[in-house]
């Protein structure tokens, strides 16, 4: 009897996405990897959206599992989803978004030829148009398995988007997106990371992130603070964890997802008192962790400083930051 292929379980939340949806599912009915389950999850969408799902469910009846719920946001969307996979590995694609055709053979093959518990491909932006606006590429100069007790730097180097990665379904036993929060993946996808002793990655940009021209600028508010908590939460998890002795890259991971990310998000807030607000607290997280500017300053990337590689206005912003001149910030923004 022949082997049966491993079964993919690919998690769709949708909400109000109309628009985009049509593509976001037609990239995936068309995998090359046949045995998939596509679990779309329509979070309490008010657009024509679930008309789209069960036009693609009618026709494609054994891919398509379609699912209504309340509105609950993306986590709990995802959550939904996970709990319905019978999957061998579990994927994550967001309904505006799309992939190449082989995206899930490939990373599967990768998955099961290195043992890999969780597997990462390069994103790139495109537009509406299809153009590609930049290249993500996630894991530069490191080979397609890792091993990470040897190469632990990847746990504060890597992006930890959920949509390029594909997941052995264990990891999530004892795991879920947290609830009502923003910036769930950096909260959630690390702790994955900790649980793995293989990853693997392909240099091919299969996820297409889609640069949508119809979104209402995002509102850049104190939720913003939910990158602190997200890195509080790894931080409790990593030292309980078989790599707790890592202690220079969970200094680093801080520095880039506490310091650099929040900075980042810190930068397109125009609420006054929202933003000395938040620049305070992000000054406790640096205090409280002993965290020197010295080692914010020299934190490097991939083998490149970080702060150097930063387009110019960044860089200006963070020094100022690092400074304590954040009157000035407020003029630069």
């Amino acid at each position: 009897m022949a082997n049966v292929p491993s079964r993919i379980s690919i998690i769709v939340p949708v909400y109000n996405v109309e628009n985009y949806l049509a593509k976001c599912l037609g990239s995936l009915v068309n995998q090359t990897h046949q045995n998939i389950e596509i679990l779309v999850v329509d979070d309490g969408s008010k657009d024509n959206s679930g008309d789209i799902i069960r036009r693609y469910e009618k026709k494609y009846p054994d891919k398509i599992k379609y699912f209504t719920k309340e509105n609950g946001g993306l986590s709990d969307a995802r959550n939904f989803g996970i709990d319905r996979a019978t999957g061998d590995y579990i994927g994550f694609v967001d309904s505006d978004d799309y992939v190449t055709e082989t995206m899930f053979e490939e990373m599967l093959h990768l998955a099961e030829k290195h043992l890999a518990e969780i597997v990462i491909c390069n994103i790139q932006k495109v537009d509406e148009n299809g153009r590609v606006t930049q290249k993500l590429t996630q894991i530069p100069n490191m080979p397609e398995k890792i091993r990470l007790e040897d190469n632990f730097s990847v746990f504060s180097d890597i992006s930890y988007f959920a949509c390029n990665k594909l997941f052995k379904k264990e990891l999530f036993e004892q795991k879920r997106f947290k609830k009502g929060v923003h910036f769930e993946d950096i909260q959630l996808i690390p702790q994955l990371l900790l649980e793995c002793e293989t990853i693997a990655q392909t240099q091919n940009f299969h996820y297409q992130y889609l640069e949508r021209t119809d979104s209402i600028t995002k509102t850049h508010t104190e939720k913003g603070l939910d990158i602190l908590k997200a890195v509080q939460d790894v931080e409790n998890v990593f030292n309980g964890s078989r790599y707790a002795h890592k202690e220079k890259e969970l200094k680093n991971f801080q520095i880039f997802e506490g310091v650099y990310s929040f900075l980042a998000y810190l930068a397109f807030v125009k609420e006054e008192k929202a933003f000395y607000s938040m620049a305070d607290k992000l000054s406790v997280f640096i205090r409280e962790r002993q965290i020197k500017i010295q080692d914010i300053l020299n934190y490097s990337r991939f083998g490149t400083n970080y702060l150097l590689s930063l387009p110019v206005k960044k860089k200006i912003f963070y020094l100022l930051f690092f400074a304590g001149q954040k009157k000035l910030i407020r003029k630069l923004i």
